[in-house]
Order: C-alpha cells, then sequence, then structure tokens
C-alpha cells in the first residue's frame, strides 16, 4: 500500500466563520511552499469552488455532463447502483488543483442516510460500505493523479449525512471558530459528534471485515477515520467599537475551556485567551476589503499587488497576511507531520 497524503478537514457545524476562506488561503500558501496541493469542495454551497474558478467555468463543469467533472458526477453512477467514476481535478497552478463542488451534490444525502443503518447488517454490506466511503475513493484518486503532499477539504456547516462520510474520509479535523454565543454553542456539538462519529464508523469497518463479503471484494479499501481534531483558529473582530470588542473578548475568552472541555474531553484550564492557548493555532485578523479585492481577482490576499488596487496601507496589510498565513502553514503541517522546507 502507497504512502496517502493526510487529509485535512475545515469543520464547524456553523456558517459564518470564515472557514471557506481560511482553507482557500491555506491551499494557496502550501503551494507556494513548494507543496503539491488538492482542495476538495465537499459543501454543496460550492463556495470554495466558487472562490477558484470563474462562474462560466463553473457553469461549463455543472452543465456539460462529463463524468468525474466534479464531486458529484465521479459519485453519481453509484446512486444507480454502479461504480465511483475517476475525478477531473481541475489545475490552479503546477502545484495547486481543485476537485470542483457541485449544488448537486445535495442529492446523494439520502443514499448516504440510508446507507448508514444498512451498514450494520448481516449480509448485503458491500453497497452501502461503498456509498460511506465514497468521498474517501474520490479523494484518494485525485490525490494520486497529482502526487498530492496534502488533501485540504471544504465542508457545509451542518451535522448531516455528507458531512458524516465527508470526516470518515478525514485523518485530520481544523475548526475555524468566531468568537459569539453561537460559534461557542456549536463547539459544544463538534466533539462529542466527532467521537460519536469515529466510533461508529470503526464499528462498521469491524463489522465489514468479519463478513465473507470482505474476502469477496479485497479491492475495496477502506479509510480509517481517524478525525484527529489539531486544533482551532479563531476570527479577529474587526470593527474598533468598545461594545463589539468587550463583546468579542467576553466570547474569545470563552473558547479554550470550551474547546478542551467538549472537543478534547478534558479538564478546562481557567484564565486562558485564545493567543496563549496551545491549541489555538491562531488568531486571524479581520482583513476587510482586502477579501472583496481578492476574490474579485480570484487570488489569495497574499498575492495582492498594486495593479490589484493594493496600495499604501493595503499593501503592508498583503505582507502582513503574508507573514500570517505561512506561520499558520507551518503550524498546522507540524500538527499533522507534512515536512515542510525551512
Amino acid at each position: 500500500m502507497s504512502e496517502k497524503p493526510p487529509v485535512l478537514t475545515f469543520f464547524n457545524n456553523k456558517g459564518g466563520v470564515g472557514k471557506t476562506l481560511l482553507l482557500y488561503h491555506l491551499a494557496w500558501m502550501y503551494a507556494s511552499l513548494h507543496k503539491r496541493v488538492l482542495a476538495v469542495d465537499l459543501d454543496p454551497q460550492s463556495n470554495l469552488t466558487a472562490l477558484f474558478l470563474k462562474e462560466d467555468a463553473i457553469e461549463e463543469l455543472w452543465e456539460g455532463g462529463q463524468a468525474g467533472a466534479t464531486v458529484f458526477r465521479a459519485i453519481e453512477p453509484l446512486m444507480g447502483g454502479g461504480g465511483i467514476v475517476s475525478p477531473v481535478v481541475q489545475k490552479i497552478t503546477p502545484s495547486l488543483y481543485l476537485l470542483p463542488g457541485d449544488v448537486a451534490l445535495s442529492r446523494f444525502e439520502e443514499t448516504l442516510s440510508s446507507a448508514w443503518p444498512d451498514s450494520m447488517g448481516d449480509q448485503n454490506l458491500y453497497r452501502p460500505m461503498r456509498a460511506l466511503s465514497a468521498f474517501w475513493q474520490v479523494i484518494q484518486s485525485g490525490a494520486k493523479q497529482i502526487a498530492a503532499d496534502i488533501v485540504l477539504v471544504d465542508v457545509g456547516p451542518n451535522l448531516g449525512a455528507i458531512n458524516r462520510c465527508a470526516l470518515i474520509a478525514t485523518d485530520f479535523v481544523l475548526l475555524p471558530l468566531g468568537a459569539d454565543l453561537f460559534s461557542l454553542q456549536a463547539l459544544k456539538n463538534l466533539g462529542p459528534t466527532l467521537r460519536t462519529w469515529r466510533s461508529l464508523w470503526h464499528k462498521r469497518r469491524e463489522n465489514w471485515s468479519s463478513r465473507s463479503e470482505a474476502a469477496q471484494h479485497p479491492e475495496m479499501e477502506l479509510p480509517q477515520g481517524s478525525m484527529q481534531v489539531v486544533g482551532y483558529v479563531c476570527q479577529q473582530y474587526g470593527i474598533r467599537l468598545e461594545r463589539p470588542v468587550v463583546a468579542y473578548e467576553k466570547w474569545a475568552n470563552r473558547i479554550p475551556d470550551a474547546y478542551r472541555e467538549t472537543v478534547l474531553d478534558q479538564e478546562a484550564i481557567h484564565g486562558l485567551h485564545p493567543p496563549d492557548d496551545p491549541e489555538c493555532l491562531a488568531v486571524v485578523k479581520h482583513y476587510r476589503s482586502l477579501v472583496s479585492m481578492g476574490q474579485e481577482h480570484h487570488k489569495p490576499i497574499f498575492s495582492l499587488t498594486s495593479a490589484d488596487g493594493a496600495i499604501g496601507s493595503h499593501a503592508n496589510a498583503v505582507q502582513s497576511a503574508k507573514h500570517d498565513f505561512k506561520e499558520l502553514a507551518r503550524k498546522i503541517a507540524n500538527k499533522i507531520s507534512l515536512p515542510m522546507a525551512k
């Protein structure tokens, strides 16, 4: 068995925490640091795909009908009893590739929902186990095509069947968090959910391996479903007004304890703030207008130039962003044992 690249999923069941933008910028940063990157969009909203590709290109992928053109097109035959199609990855740069998302992916939810209980039966387990491992099969196929060093996966903000199977395909999980009441409550769901999904998937692997069907299908390799959480990233509040900053600090300072209690299943260490918390990989700045500027030019904010409008204070912010994302990329690489050049 050849060594496979680490699969890192950016996960939070609350939206609006900057998850997709964070992944997008880290994908570009790893590519700039000479790593071959596969970005995978498993969110039916396809926001990551929209960051990488222009609308005309996305429409062509969705309407063209080419087998494997998107994640959904690669797994669609499973819904009719067929097999997975090899995905067609999109080349963004020589070091960065995208496995595009598809709004039609939501149609796979029902298949995955029924496959989950069916996979614990006494017989006829091949089809449900193949469905549950479909994302992993597609990801590994795409990664092998480009000899990826790392795979970064974006998922939607929910705890549904699609995300459960996306996490089954995951080695490592990064939690992007906002500093507000709703993010804190969402955090309390994440740890128990990941532990439950991990445990139930391991039971399904064991059940499969104990059945005669497993010997009849030796070619079907299954993911480990490790789902090891490497830490969290906290979004910094961007408005310099007294009340919003006070509110930000109130909720941000409760994240370290909530993270330990619910995600790590450990006792809280009172008095920690995110910037001082070893589990906090970064406090990401709010880059304001640079974000929209980057989206307009389909490039990360740290690659913006004066020709894109990044002049004056914007130019300084571009350099600051480059430093911050490079440092974060190296921290994550250390957590997942991804070798990086000094």
